[in-house]
Order: structure tokens, then C-alpha cells, then sequence
């Protein structure tokens, strides 16, 4: 936790005077539902998601030096043993987010609840976490510690001078899901309100417009670091130099050593920076968390814009599996896995739950490889089976799956079209790339979907074209007289396997 002396260290940016901010909005701001495509569902879910992930990612070196997460972890971990280790000074779970996706997902259910920004409702339900929570930075507890919002962030500022940190921005997420389909204006002014209610100081609410805003594009199919000039022309004339010095491509994090990314800026800024130069989910969780700092929140803001960029389906399964946490509403404390963290993404949408098909007789597990122990089955075989087997799964299992101590879970979706699995070739690397992983610390692999049909034979069909280098055609034939659920019917992932895959794991 940010004490109020390191506070001001960390957000030492002067203010000479302060324009009077939006949290006296009485009325809801009203979310007007589009319906926008798979592919930009896919990335919105990544963006909700990858905050989270960020967050539980980064939490075990929070306040620790630079370097300390590849110095720990200098090649990725696949197998039974992830990055998810949890600990840090709290203490986490392994997979456990921590304030920053805590805060995010109350303000989500209160979008959700009210239907808009509903600045009221959303302080009862800060408040309410507050009462629950084990970790909250100072600038947000001072003014959570009031009862009444109206004037409260604006009474921690005159007392500490400086209420630019991190705590706005981190928790912003959700507004970009759920103001999708509004203009640029409108999506930023809800982003500063909600920050408003904790963070006076502009900085802190301009952080949190740029980088909601930033994550919309995203969502939305934009290379989010080509919109940042066009975003900075919204931004109030007093702060827009700051921001396109701290924005731009030339800026280096080693450039303003007199601020850390407690600060706002300085977190978002990070966040845009790791972003650049990342070639996938997993190296821009790399790059930023070895910056050190507060780095389970700057990992959260990078979380948030890499997921948007690379989708859901390009949250490495190790991550996204073990992701969870749970805080205290006015209603009970609540909790949420990967599942719960889906079907929230897809309600800010205006969508419904992911749907859920019943279960068919079971398919017991079915050995499929003569070297090696990979296994086939549908998901009421995984269900039944022993719980000694490493599942890979392809489809939602809502907590069904425990008894299975080392599992996977990936987001994949049975629907033929290119942009119904938006980074298809990273979620079918990543499934081969687990089967690799967890056969190689002894385990037995079950590699299922729904019915064992589709999905499974891809992600099957997709190994072993790897590892005996096989055309699609030739792995067709392996599988087909091994698995008696197989059918190919998706010519999307037919297409994939012998356009795409097949050259890749020749090379």
C-alpha cells in the first residue's frame, strides 16, 4: 500500500489551480448497446481479461527492483509450474488479482446494475469494497473514508497537494466495454467522472480518458499507439504537451526517474511503451512487469490494452486458467474465475452469458498416440474421468474440471469464418505447446471441447502435424483412425491447418 509521504513522492507533478471535476454529474450517463462483430467481442474480452491477468501477474513483485520477474522467471514456464506463483505483500493466491480488477469489475457491475454511469451507485459500491478489501492505495482510501462523495476527493487533494496517482486508471477497463459504440467525447467524460470521485487532480482523470479511450480503438480492430495523437486532441490544452512527450514513441521509461509508475502518467505511459514492443500478450506482460514499481497495476493497464490488441484467444492458458479474485459489494462478498470474467465482458456488450449446451453421454477418455500419452474425449468424459490427467480444454467448464490439479483452459470457438477466432494460430500454438509442456513433466494429456469433435480434432490434428510433420491431410488420416468422435466438418479450421499451420511447423 502507497502511504501519503511516498504518495507525494510518486506524484509529485504541481498544480497550481484545479478546475472543479465531474463528480457532481447527477444524472446516469446511459450506455447505448451496438452490436459489433466476433472478432471485436474476442479482443473486448481480452481486454477485460488481460486487466485481470496483468494484475495477478504482477502482484508478486509489487514495489520490487526492475528485472525481478525475468531474473525469476527467465524462460516461460508451460508445464506444471506457471509465473502464477502469487505472494508479494499481501500475500496473493497464485492466479489472485488484487484492488485494481477488484475495483474495475465493481465498477463493471455497477454499468451493469444501472445501466450507465450512475455516479451514486458506483460510490456505495467503492465504499462497499473498501470494507472488504486488503489492499487500496492512500489517494483512494482518503476519500472512500468519506461518506458522502461530494467533495471528497476534492478534501484529499487540499490535504496531501497531489492526487495524481494510478488508482483512477486502473480500474477503468469496463467503461471501454461498455461504451463501445459511443464517440470518442463521451467515453472519455465518463472515464474522468468515475476517476473524479477518487482522483482530483486532472492528471489522474486525463490518464484514465486516454487510456479508456485507447482500449476502445483497440477493441474495435485499431492499432491503438497509431490513435494516440488523434485521442491527445480531446485532452484539455493544459495537459496535452505532457502527454504526447510521455505517449511518444521516443520516450524510454528511464526518461522520468524523478516520477515511478504510482503516477498516472508515468503508469500509462509504461503501459503504451511495453505495448510497442510487444510482439504477443505474454512479452508485453515481460517488458512492463520487469520495469519493477507498482507493477502489478501497470501490468494491469498493459493487460488491459495487449488484450484488446491480441485477444482473448493470445492470454497464454497457463494465465488465464488460475485468474481469480473476489471482493465485497452492498450485497456479499462475490467471486470471479475465467468464466465469470467472460460472461461479464460479454454483458457489457450488451450480449448475453456464453452460451452452454448440456452434456451428451460421455466419451471416456481415448488413447490417440502410440509414443506418448495423449488422450481424446468429450467434456462429461473429462468430467468422469481421473482426476490425474493434465486437461487441455476448449470449451467453458465452469469449475467442473478441479478435481484435475494441472488443467488448461483456451477460448475457441466452433464457428466457421476468420473472424469468429480472431488470433486462432496463437490459441492453437498455445493448446500444442501445453500438450509439449505437460507431457514433458510426466503427465498424462486429455485434450477435450464439448462433444470431442471439432475442436478437439483441430488442436489433436494441429500436434501432431508438429511433432511428426505431417500435412493436414496425413494428420487427418492418423486421427480419423484413432478417435471415433473426430469430424472435421469446420473448413475454417480445415483451411487453417493446411494454409497456415502446416507451413509454419515445416519450416
Amino acid at each position: 500500500m502507497i502511504t501519503a509521504p511516498v504518495l507525494r513522492t510518486l506524484c509529485s507533478f504541481p498544480i497550481v489551480s484545479v478546475p472543479m471535476n465531474d463528480t457532481h454529474i447527477t444524472s446516469t450517463i446511459t450506455i447505448d448497446p451496438v452490436r459489433i462483430g466476433a472478432d471485436a467481442q474476442q479482443r473486448a474480452i481480452g481486454a477485460l481479461i488481460g486487466a485481470t491477468v496483468g494484475d495477478a501477474l504482477g502482484a508478486p513483485f509489487e514495489f520490487g527492483p526492475a528485472g525481478a520477474y525475468s531474473a525469476r522467471f527467465p524462460t516461460p514456464l508451460r508445464g506444471t509450474s506457471t509465473e502464477m506463483v502469487g505472494g508479494g505483500a499481501f500475500d496473493w493466491a497464485p492466479g489472485e488479482f488484487t484492488d485494481d480488477s477488484q475495483m474495475m469489475l465493481a465498477l463493471a457491475e455497477s454499468l451493469l446494475a444501472r445501466g450507465g454511469l450512475d455516479l451514486d451507485d458506483l460510490w456505495a459500491r467503492f465504499r462497499a469494497w473498501r470494507s472488504g478489501a486488503t489492499d487500496c492505495g492512500t489517494t483512494t482510501a482518503g476519500a472512500l473514508a468519506h461518506e458522502d462523495r461530494h467533495g471528497a476527493a476534492a478534501d484529499v487533494h487540499r490535504s496531501w497537494g497531489r492526487t495524481a496517482s494510478n488508482g483512477a486508471l486502473m480500474r477503468t477497463w469496463a467503461i471501454a466495454l461498455a461504451f463501445v459504440g459511443h464517440d470518442t467525447a463521451e467515453v472519455m467524460k465518463v472515464a474522468r467522472a468515475q476517476a473524479e470521485l477518487t482522483h482530483f487532480d486532472p492528471l489522474a482523470g486525463w490518464s484514465a480518458a486516454i487510456g479508456t479511450e485507447l482500449c476502445r480503438r483497440a477493441i474495435l480492430g485499431a492499432d491503438p499507439t497509431t490513435q494516440i495523437d488523434d485521442v491527445l486532441s480531446f485532452v484539455d490544452e493544459s495537459y496535452r504537451a505532457e502527454f504526447a512527450r510521455l505517449l511518444s514513441p521516443r520516450w524510454e521509461p528511464n526518461l522520468d526517474t524523478d516520477h515511478s509508475n504510482g503516477a498516472a502518467t508515468i503508469c500509462l505511459a509504461q503501459a503504451v511503451w511495453a505495448l510497442r514492443g510487444s510482439r504477443d500478450f505474454e512479452s508485453a506482460m515481460r517488458l512492463v512487469i520487469d520495469l519493477g514499481g507498482d507493477t502489478d497495476t501497470v501490468a494491469c493497464v498493459a493487460g488491459a490494452l495487449a488484450g484488446a490488441v491480441y485477444s482473448v484467444q493470445g492470454i497464454p492458458s497457463r494465465w488465464l486458467t488460475v485468474v481469480h479474485g473476489s471482493f465485497s459489494t452492498p450485497s456479499g462478498r462475490v467471486g470471479y474465475r475465467y468464466a465469470d470474467l467472460l460472461d461479464t465482458a460479454r454483458l457489457l456488450l450488451g450480449r448475453d452469458r456464453a452460451g452452454r449446451s448440456r452434456l451428451e453421454v460421455p466419451a471416456p477418455p481415448q488413447r490417440v498416440d502410440e509414443e506418448v500419452p495423449v488422450f481424446a474425449s468429450d467434456l462429461g468424459g473429462a468430467i468422469e474421468c481421473d482426476g490425474d490427467f493434465a486437461t487441455v480444454s476448449l470449451c467453458l467448464i465452469d469449475g467442473r474440471l478441479d478435481h484435475h490439479t494441472v488443467r488448461r483452459e483456451l477460448y475457441m470457438r466452433d464457428e466457421e469464418g476468420h473472424d469468429e477466432n480472431v488470433n486462432l494460430l496463437a490459441a492453437v500454438e498455445d493448446a500444442v505447446s501445453s500438450i509439449d509442456a505437460l507431457l514433458a513433466d510426466g503427465h498424462r494429456v486429455l485434450v477435450h471441447c464439448h462433444g470431442g469433435r471439432s475442436r478437439t480434432g483441430l488442436v489433436l490434428k494441429a500436434w501432431a502435424m508438429r511433432r511428426y510433420s505431417f500435412t493436414e491431410a496425413e494428420a487427418h488420416a492418423w486421427l480419423e483412425a484413432r478417435w471415433h468422435r473426430y469430424q472435421p466438418w469446420n473448413t475454417t479450421f480445415t483451411e487453417f491447418l493446411r494454409d497456415t499451420w502446416e507451413p509454419a511447423v515445416r519450416i
